[in-house]
């Protein structure tokens, strides 16, 4: 029997098998990931979140944030009327923890982004070329660590004034040392590897190397990374925003904490005023913090063999 032009296999380009490949370890990673009971949960409690934040326009009214049309009374107690009862303004609690999390969530992953970038290229630099450059890089990592994150913070936000893209600018500045040690130490050992010095007898750069055969590798170490940088992150911003040090004119859970304690409403009982933001903030970075383990577990080789 003869075989046509048409039963011969198609042959696939470079590209369509990369595609592949990506495609085959992205399933096998999610599968992993799904078995990770903790993980699953981190995950469903920051979609919700992630969803509140996106639909917050349909849920509440933006109205309901301006002081000069609230009408309610003054820190009254959760009612049919007001479900997590009112602020010291007469505002709705449920309304401001509503807008207050696209603010979190914003300042959080846009300031991890920042910090990921700065600590990735800062970490893979000192880590491959070595010399002075690494050196420096090295020691400016160390400068920054050395240095409390808390203190620094507070400093560079007092300088810059209080603005929502300023805290953002903050948060992701002092944030990526950390990044930066992890992804140097990555660097190091990747650089040592076969693959790595087969490139460079054949004639590879340096930033050839780096962008085909080091950032792909360091990448899984990158995002696991991240989702811990993210909870972080949302911390810093709801404790400089509850020092004074946020944006005064948009509503954060963070800012939320800070209009009840200059209120009084810990030491007036007020407790759904103080207890629904914190308990938000608890969760998001416990969401985080269960992705992020996760995530690390599943990427790790070392890890997941040990469980």
């Amino acid at each position: 029997m003869t075989t046509t032009a048409t039963d011969k296999p198609r042959q696939l380009s470079a590209s369509q098998l990369a595609r592949r490949r990506r495609m085959a370890a992205w399933k096998r990673t999610w599968g992993q990931f799904r078995r990770h009971r903790s993980g699953m949960l981190g995950l469903v409690i920051l979609v919700f979140f992630v969803a509140v934040a996106l639909l917050a326009p349909l849920i509440a009214s933006s109205s309901g944030l301006d002081v000069t049309k609230a009408n309610g009374p003054v820190l009254a107690p959760p009612s049919s009327d007001y479900v997590l009862g009112t602020d010291e303004n007469g505002r709705s609690v449920l309304t401001l923890l509503i807008w207050g999390a696209r603010v979190s969530l914003f300042v959080g992953l846009l300031a991890t982004l920042i910090s990921m970038v700065i600590g990735t290229l800062v970490g893979l630099i000192s880590g491959y070329f070595g010399g002075w450059v690494g050196r420096i890089t090295f020691r400016l990592t160390e400068w920054f660590l050395t240095i409390p994150f808390l203190p620094l913070a507070i400093v560079m936000s007092t300088v810059l004034g209080r603005g929502l893209f300023n805290i953002v600018i903050v948060i992701g500045v002092t944030s990526w040392p950390g990044t930066a040690l992890l992804i140097r130490s990555q660097t190091l050992s990747i650089r040592e590897r076969a693959y790595v010095e087969r490139a460079q007898a054949i004639g590879a750069g340096r930033w050839h190397q780096l962008g085909r055969h080091v950032l792909p590798n360091v990448m899984p170490m990158v995002f696991a990374n991240t989702t811990l940088t993210v909870a972080i992150a949302i911390l810093t911003e709801t404790t400089l925003s509850f020092l004074g040090l946020g944006d005064p004119t948009r509503v954060s859970w963070g800012t939320m904490l800070n209009g009840a304690y200059e209120a009084g409403a810990i030491t007036t009982g007020c407790w759904w005023y103080v207890v629904p933001p914190g308990v938000c903030v608890v969760l998001v970075v416990l969401a985080f913090t269960l992705i992020g383990q996760a995530l690390e577990e599943v990427l790790n080789p070392r890890l997941r063999a040990r469980r």
